[in-house]
C-alpha cells in the first residue's frame, strides 16, 4: 500500500481527506496537485527520470460533506429497467379494490356510529316522538299493504269473471255457429237416402224430412250440396227441386248431426216422414254412423231491419 504523507497542520477536513484516499489507494496532498500511484502486480515504479502516470483529480467533498463518498453515476447506455410484469399489475389492482372497500365500509360505520351518537343525545321526548312517527309510519306501510292486497283479490276475482264470460259467450258463438250453419260440425248422426225415380216428391216433402230432424234434435244438416239453415228455402216443381237457389235431383242423400237412436226413431215412426215417401212412390233409408262431418257452411246476410237492442 502507498505511504500515506503527515499532514503539516492537523486539521479534521485534512486526516479526512487522507484516510479516503488511503482507501482508494492514492496519495492526497495538502499543498500539491493528486498523484495516484496505482499498485501493479509484478511492475514496480520507475526510479529517478521514469514518468509516472497521473490519474484524472479526484473530487473534493462539498462544503459540510468531508470524507463523504462519491456515488458513480450511472451510464446513460445501461440496461433499461425491467418492465412491470402483469401479475404486479393485478396485485396493484386489487390491493386499490381492497382499500377502496375498506374506506366504503369505515364510511358507513362512522355514518352509523353518528347516527347512533345523535339519538344517543335526544331527550327522552325528543326519543318517545321519533318512535311515535316510525309506529305511525308503520300504520300507515301496512295500511296500504292491506288496501293493495284487496285490490289484488278484486282484479284477480274479476279477471277469472271476465275469462268465464269470455269463454261462455265463446262457447255461445260456437253453438250459434253451427245452428245457423256458419261453421263446420262433426258428430255422431245418421246419413239419409232418398230414391225417387219416378220424381213424385214436391218441395214439401223434402222439407217435410228436414223439419222432421230438427224436431228431434239435429244441430247440423245438410242436404245434398246445401247446408240448411234457419232461411233455407225449398222451392221448384216435382223433378226440378231447388234448396236456396241450388237445383238437385234425386237420389237426394242428406246427413244430420245428433242423436243418431232419436233421428231414426222420429224418421221411422208409422205414419211419420219415410211412410209418406214411400206412399207417395219413393223411398227413404236411413244409416246410423258413430260420425258425421258436415264441411260445408253458409253465409248470413246482414239484417235489413233488425239491429241490436240497447242494454
Amino acid at each position: 500500500m502507498a505511504s500515506v504523507p503527515s499532514c503539516r497542520r492537523r486539521s479534521w477536513s485534512c486526516l479526512v481527506s487522507a484516510s479516503s484516499a488511503t482507501r482508494r489507494r492514492y496519495v492526497v496532498t495538502s499543498s500539491g496537485p493528486d498523484v495516484a500511484a496505482k499498485r501493479r502486480p509484478g511492475k514496480r515504479p520507475p526510479r529517478g527520470g521514469g514518468k509516472t502516470h497521473t490519474p484524472p483529480r479526484a473530487k473534493t467533498a462539498a462544503p459540510g460533506k468531508a470524507g463523504a463518498p462519491v456515488r458513480p453515476r450511472a451510464s446513460a447506455t445501461g440496461p433499461a429497467t425491467a418492465p412491470r410484469s402483469p401479475a404486479r399489475y393485478r396485485a396493484a389492482a386489487l390491493i386499490g379494490v381492497l382499500i377502496a372497500a375498506l374506506g366504503f365500509a369505515i364510511a358507513v360505520q362512522v355514518h352509523a356510529n353518528s347516527q347512533s351518537d345523535s339519538l344517543s343525545n335526544l331527550r327522552e321526548d325528543d326519543l318517545i316522538g321519533i318512535l311515535d312517527n316510525q309506529n305511525a309510519r308503520g300504520d300507515r306501510l301496512r295500511q296500504q299493504i292491506t288496501e293493495l292486497e284487496q285490490t289484488l283479490r278484486r282484479l284477480h276475482d274479476s279477471g277469472d269473471r271476465n275469462a268465464a264470460a269470455t269463454q261462455q259467450a265463446e262457447q255461445d258463438a260456437t253453438a250459434l255457429g253451427i245452428l245457423l250453419g256458419t261453421l263446420p260440425a262433426t258428430g255422431p248422426g245418421v246419413q239419409i237416402t232418398i230414391t225417387d225415380p219416378d220424381h213424385k216428391l214436391a218441395p214439401e216433402d223434402l222439407l217435410d224430412v228436414v223439419e222432421e230432424l230438427r224436431g228431434a234434435g239435429a244441430e247440423a244438416i245438410q242436404f245434398g250440396s246445401v247446408r240448411v239453415g234457419t232461411s233455407t228455402a225449398f222451392t221448384g216443381r216435382r223433378g226440378a227441386v231447388s234448396i236456396d237457389g241450388t237445383l238437385l235431383s234425386a237420389p237426394f242423400t242428406v246427413f244430420a248431426i245428433g242423436d243418431a237412436k232419436t233421428l231414426d226413431t222420429a224418421l221411422n215412426i208409422p205414419g211419420g216422414v219415410a211412410a209418406a215417401t214411400r206412399a207417395a212412390g219413393a223411398a227413404l233409408s236411413v244409416t246410423e254412423r258413430p260420425t258425421v262431418t258436415i264441411s260445408v257452411t253458409r253465409s248470413l246476410a246482414p239484417p235489413k231491419y233488425a239491429s241490436p237492442a240497447p242494454h
